[in-house]
């Protein structure tokens, strides 16, 4: 299944309305080899073998090109699992059975060698803050004008952090969503201000790693420029964060926690 409905809020002037939006669909998909955990990479569920084949190849993994391991596929806790069995003359020399992949920065979890090291229950948040969508609006003008390396380049994200009157915290560039985001808390927390964030604001979608992020900062509203994920939905629901997408042209949809929305 490459994308599900989801049923939103569209915020926008003086009115709430309902709507269905067809939301891509990201998954964990974790990878072991030889019997053991090896990376968790995530994806839209499809072509799966040829995305872990790939991988082994991109990553060095294999030391022959004409080499095919035997991939076989199996579901545990709804988790999708590929077994990847490789004889040991066709692993590259430099392979060990421990996080070989490194995160990077379109991936805050990938690289993980086991689904269980990121699906930790939390205490959700429980903020009582209420959000105009006006100062949400207002909020991602400022961002907009705030992006120098965007500006002139047009190759950043951005991650901007306010307060619930729109009082800018911080505002991060960098080549990575979820390293802008980085950025942006670790600056709040350099100077022991991190309490007063209640908004984050970002450039481009909205993925699962990022509610992560927000969550951990402990900041209530998320709002992105594009689409969010079918998993940052699912998770900004049970971990308590308001979760706004498409926020452009005056108007927002919500996907979780609308009573939070104030559009007067």
């Amino acid at each position: 299944m490459k994308s599900q409905k989801y049923q939103g809020i569209l915020c926008k002037s003086n009115i709430k309305n309902k709507v269905k939006d067809t939301i891509a669909v990201e998954a964990p998909l974790q990878i072991n080899i030889n019997n053991k955990p090896f990376t968790v990479t995530m994806r839209l569920p499809d072509n799966d073998a040829e995305l872990v084949l790939g991988l082994l190849h991109s990553e060095g993994i294999l030391n022959a090109n004409s080499y095919i391991p035997t991939i076989e596929f199996s579901e545990k806790n709804s988790i999708s699992i590929a077994e990847v069995t490789i004889s040991e003359n066709n692993l590259e020399s430099g392979y060990s059975n421990s996080r070989t992949l490194l995160s990077v920065s379109s991936c805050g979890i990938c690289g993980r060698t086991d689904i269980e090291d990121i699906l930790q229950k939390k205490n959700p948040l429980n903020s009582l803050d209420v959000l105009s969508l006006n100062k949400l609006c207002s909020m991602f003008d400022v961002v907009h004008k705030k992006q120098p390396v965007f500006l002139s380049t047009g190759g950043t994200h951005a991650a901007g952090i306010f307060t619930l009157t729109g009082k800018l915290l911080s505002i991060q560039e960098d080549i990575g969503r979820h390293n802008a985001v980085d950025k942006a808390i670790g600056d709040l927390a350099f100077s022991k201000s991190l309490s007063k964030a209640k908004v984050l604001v970002v450039s481009g979608r909205i993925s699962y790693e990022i509610v992560v992020k927000c969550f951990k900062a402990q900041i209530p509203f998320l709002a992105a420029v594009s689409s969010p994920s079918s998993l940052s939905i699912d998770f900004a629901k049970e971990l308590g964060i308001t979760l706004l997408a498409f926020c452009r042209d005056k108007k927002a949809t919500c996907y979780s926690f609308p009573e939070k929305i104030e559009v007067d």
